[in-house]
Formats: structure tokens, sequence, C-alpha cells
């Protein structure tokens, strides 16, 4: 048996059939280079109580010795997150369904509806989720810009994930890369006016703060790990909860 399980945003969130399915699994798998949690893997082996064998990207691409130990054993796969939000991981449920292995998938509190939730933000009304990777070398693509811009358009609100490799990137490194892509684009699709959130969701502490970019750009949001939400059309009740729960302006109500 192979079982994908979600362990939350930090571990200490994850559900209890999560908790009971990883600790039932004879061994136990883990993959955070898609996404982090914001603790330690030995906190959440201390969670857990029980040793995680960490993957690589290659071991995950190239997985056969986990499907073979999958067709003796009840492996667990542990994710931050929630497990199928990554195409990879739906591609290795897939071909352990096609060697005859029984798969089950325990979910996870994903940041695509906490960080919604937690401004106050209707999650039907957002567009496609945007990853924002830092540039390097002559590598500049402009793709993130393009999705806001496709996102705004049609008034929706845009999920912006931080890149993680590496040290992971900050809300504010966050907000100075989409100020260089107007520069290069100048489609005024990104403003020092444009509202936009932060929120930082960690075991200690939850940060949900918005306002306009050119004061947010130097605000302190903690430690990582940070997401960026740009705003759509707001609906009334969002535009209050941005105020009363975000501390954004109040004349984003007129």
């Amino acid at each position: 048996m192979l079982s994908f399980i979600g362990a939350g945003l930090y571990g200490y969130d994850m559900s209890i059939e999560a908790l009971q399915e990883a600790r039932k699994c004879e061994k136990l798998y883990g993959e955070f280079y898609t996404s982090k949690l914001s603790i330690s893997v030995e906190e959440l082996e201390k969670v857990i109580g029980k040793k995680i064998i960490v993957l690589e990207r290659e071991d995950i691409e190239q997985s056969q010795k986990l499907i073979e130990e999958a067709k003796k054993l009840h492996i667990g796969f542990i994710t931050a997150g929630d497990p199928m939000a990554a195409t990879t991981h739906v591609e290795l449920r897939l071909r352990a369904i096609e060697e005859g292995i029984e798969t089950k998938v325990i979910h996870g509190i994903s940041i695509v509806t906490a960080a919604s939730s937690l401004l106050g933000l209707q999650i039907y009304k957002f567009g496609r989720v945007i990853s924002l990777p830092r540039p390097y070398g002559s590598y500049f693509p402009l793709s993130p810009y393009d999705g806001i811009k496709e996102n705004i358009a049609a008034g929706l609100h845009t999920l912006v994930l931080l890149d993680i490799e590496g040290k992971p990137m900050t809300a504010n490194e966050a907000m100075e890369l989409l100020l260089k892509m107007e520069e290069k684009r100048k489609e005024g699709i990104i403003k020092e006016s444009t509202l936009i959130a932060v929120v930082s969701i960690s075991h200690e502490k939850k940060i949900a703060k918005a306002g306009y970019l050119k004061e947010m750009i130097d605000e302190e949001f903690g430690s990582p790990l940070h997401s960026l939400i740009i705003p759509g059309k707001l609906h009334f009740m969002e535009a209050k909860a941005l105020v009363k729960i975000a501390d954004a302006p109040e004349e984003i109500l007129k």
C-alpha cells in the first residue's frame, strides 16, 4: 500500500487521520522540495514519533524503488500541504495504481485555502496560482507577470507562491521582483499604488497584512514562508475583511 499523507502547513496542524496513518506505515518517506514546512523534518519526526526518509526530486521522478517497496510494505509518502497539489505526486500515484498497489490519500491544509481564509477573501474568486522564481544569470522569466495580468483582467485574485529553493524568498524580495518585471513590461499591472496582501503562516505566528505596495515593500513580515496575494475585484465584504483583519487602508471601502 502507498499512502499519500498531507502534513499541513507546519506539521502541528496535520489531521488526526494523517497522524494515525503516518504512525501505521512500516516505512515513511518525505518530500519537501515542491513545498516546505515551516518546521524542520526533525521536529515533524518528533510529532509523528517515526523516522522520515527525505527524498530528492530525482527520487520521485525515478521512483521505481518506492513502487517496489509499496508492493510488499505499507509505505507512507508525506508532504507539506496537500499531497495531491503537485503533478509529480499524482503521477506517482498513477504508477502505483498501474502496478496494482492500493493507494490512499489523506488531505492536508494547503496555503491555497489558508491564505484566502486568513485574509477573508472568497476562495472561488481566485484565478490561476502563480509561482514566482528567482531570476539567475540571464534567466528572468516574465510569465508570472502575464499570469497576474490575466487574473486581474478577469477581476480575479492572484495567489503568488514564492521561490523556496535555497533560502526561501521573502515577500519584500518578491515585491521588488514584481516591480522589476513592471519596468520591463510597462503595462501598469504592478505599481507602487497596487493593493497587495502578505500572509506568513507558521506554528508560532500567523501574519495577514494588506496595503499599498509602496508601504508594504518595507514592512517586516517575520521569517518565511511568505505568500503574496494581489486582489482582483473586491466584494464589499472582502474589502471590509482586508481592512478589519489585515489593516488595509479604509479608503478601499469606497
